[in-house]
């Protein structure tokens, strides 16, 4: 698939089949993309938690409680440890939300290209969730995203209402 193809394409799914969980390969693919995003000083201040286990996908859903939600198959969870970011020296700057944000856009993209549904997640009760995979005292939960199939006749919205280049950019 081209590249812009995939960007134009991707959007936010919010319909999962709970009896379809995604391949290890696939997931191990979607994951590495993450990996390989790049970060402030190449510090890779992050943790892909991937919920999977039935016990596991109980106490985390409760974050956020939208029926599509509930029937994820795996729910990643971005943490980043704000005591392995870069630091800009000049005014205390921390690259961990930038770093953050670069991980997750490259993993909700390899999703769209492996055909796997992801939804970028803020609305999310940030104690219970926090609460249900022990977060230590130096890490922060950054975002979360199901991840999986749609059920069977899902379709597309392909309604995207983006502002046009013309209103947002500014050549100087």
């Amino acid at each position: 698939m081209d590249f812009y193809d995939l960007v134009r394409n991707r959007e936010s799914v919010r319909d999962y089949d709970p009896d379809r969980p995604v391949d290890g390969v696939i997931l191990n693919r979607i994951l590495n993309a993450g990996r390989l995003a790049p970060s402030a000083s190449n510090r890779q201040p992050w943790t892909f938690l991937l919920v999977s286990s039935k016990d596991k996908l109980e106490k985390v859903r409760a974050c956020y409680n939208k029926p599509w939600f509930q029937q994820a198959p795996h729910i990643l969870i971005i943490i980043g440890d704000k005591t392995k970011s870069w630091i800009r020296s000049y005014d205390g700057y921390n690259s961990i939300e930038t770093d953050l944000t670069i991980a997750m856009d490259h993993i909700i993209l390899a999703a769209e290209y492996e055909n796997i549904g992801t939804c970028w997640i803020e609305a999310y009760d940030p104690k219970i969730l926090s609460d249900a995979i022990s977060l230590k005292e130096n890490e922060v939960i950054f975002s979360i995203t199901p991840l999986g199939y749609q059920n069977k006749g899902y379709k597309k919205l392909c309604n995207k209402q983006r502002k046009p280049l013309e209103e947002i950019v500014k050549i100087i």
